[in-house]
């Protein structure tokens, strides 16, 4: 399994939901959870080791977000 933590433009439930259902298409998606409150909109995801970082700033961007991976 792999966790990816990103800082993100998704500021609004309808935004949220938008993300949910293009993540719940892919089968490499365990879990997906968005952070509206926190400052960096913080998208945490959990996946199968079958998918890389890039796919998932990908899938972001194309639906029209910005994703910026966030480091301790």
């Amino acid at each position: 399994m792999k966790l990816f933590i990103y800082g993100t433009d998704i500021n609004t439930e309808h935004k949220v939901k938008s993300i949910h259902k293009l993540f719940n298409e892919d089968s490499n998606i365990i879990d997906v959870s968005i952070d509206i409150e926190d400052i960096d909109n913080v998208l945490r995801i959990e996946a199968t080791d079958f998918i890389e970082e890039v796919d998932i700033i990908n899938k972001v961007e194309k639906k029209g977000f910005h994703c910026v991976e966030l480091v301790d």
